[in-house]
């Protein structure tokens, strides 16, 4: 953003910066100032005639509400005839969080290029660094949430397990095999050697901990496709989820609730559908908590398509669907198989 009210400087700065691929936005008034700065500029260039005090007061109530990675450069041009240093002195005690930058007039084009670029590096690597705590922020938020599912379903787990045994040794033997195989989910997706993962595989070893041998509550099937590594483990965390969900509030809560987990292809079209009966009466949520929102983003990204999610007082339903090539690597079998 460029303010340089007087003479032509705002047009001069324009046209030097434009011809070098550089996007100016002139601020023509000083008054305006505010709603400039509201664009979030990467630079500021300014002459120092523009430095009234309502411009101080404005930029520095701008720089004020800034988040702690932003450090926005502005460049000051000064005469040789102005009060440098107490400007230097003023600008420092007024704009404590500017990346204060001065060049004195006359300035060679290629100088000021210099430094505007170089300002926009710097612009650049702040946002990366907003990028990367934003990034980092999720993942906690994400590795919490996982964290305490997982804890979920180990309790979970024990619960069905205990209910299910009459000895100690029969327990700690069931409780071992279910135990592992959440590990197993864990190899098989997230340190697989290939580049694509079974569908199959990552459905059974992401639902057997919730099966029991001659009571099988949880019904799978769908014809034999590999998954990329990075959809195989989006649809683990999506089964995961879906599970975790079951035990603790839905079908598998029940003592005669049933979950199915089907899928097919279809007119070069995946879809899959997790349907839940026999489980307390499902109420519809007042707002959608952090599970139900990783569902929608990450089955979207996965399907190129929104998933339907039903609160059906029955039983919660789940149905997406979208295009094979979006993430299938190869096709074993099943073509022309259609949801049931």
């Amino acid at each position: 953003m460029v303010l340089a009210p007087y003479r032509r400087d705002a047009d001069y700065l324009g046209q030097l910066l434009s011809e070098h691929e550089i996007n100016v936005e002139a601020c023509p008034d000083p008054a305006g100032i505010e709603a400039c700065l509201s664009a979030s500029p990467g630079v500021l260039v300014t002459t120092h005639e523009g430095l009234t005090p309502a411009v101080l007061a404005a930029v520095a109530r701008h720089l004020a509400l800034q988040p702690a990675w932003s450090e926005m450069p502005i460049i000051v041009l000064l005469d040789r005839s102005s009060p440098n240093a107490r400007i230097r002195a003023e600008l420092a005690r007024t704009w404590p969080r500017a990346r204060l930058l001065y060049y004195q007039r006359p300035i060679t084009p290629v100088e000021l290029i210099s430094g505007v670029q170089s300002a926009l590096l710097a612009r650049l690597r702040q946002r990366d660094v907003r990028d990367h705590i934003e990034r980092e922020t999720e993942l906690r938020r994400e590795l919490n949430h996982r964290v305490k599912n997982i804890l979920a379903s180990v309790t979970s787990i024990f619960e069905m397990t205990r209910r299910g045994t009459t000895s100690l040794e029969d327990f700690a033997d069931d409780f071992r095999g279910r135990l592992d195989a959440l590990s197993k989910v864990h190899s098989a997706v997230f340190h697989a050697d290939g580049e694509a993962v079974s569908i199959g595989a990552v459905v059974d070893l992401t639902l057997e901990p919730y099966r029991r041998p001659g009571n099988n509550r949880v019904v799978t099937g769908g014809p034999a496709f590999m998954l990329s590594r990075e959809t195989a483990t989006t649809m683990a965390l999506c089964l995961h989820e879906l599970a975790t969900n079951a035990i603790k509030y839905g079908a598998l809560s029940a003592p005669k609730g049933e979950v199915s987990f089907t899928w097919g292809v279809a007119d070069e079209q995946v879809w899959a559908i997790w349907r839940e009966t026999g489980g307390p009466p499902v109420i519809k949520p007042s707002r959608a908590g952090y599970g139900t929102r990783y569902l929608r983003s990450a089955l979207t990204n996965v399907f190129g398509q929104s998933p339907t999610i039903l609160f059906d007082p029955a039983g919660l339903q789940v149905d997406v669907r979208g295009a094979a090539s979006r993430f299938m690597r190869n096709l074993d079998g099943g073509i022309g198989v259609g949801p049931p």
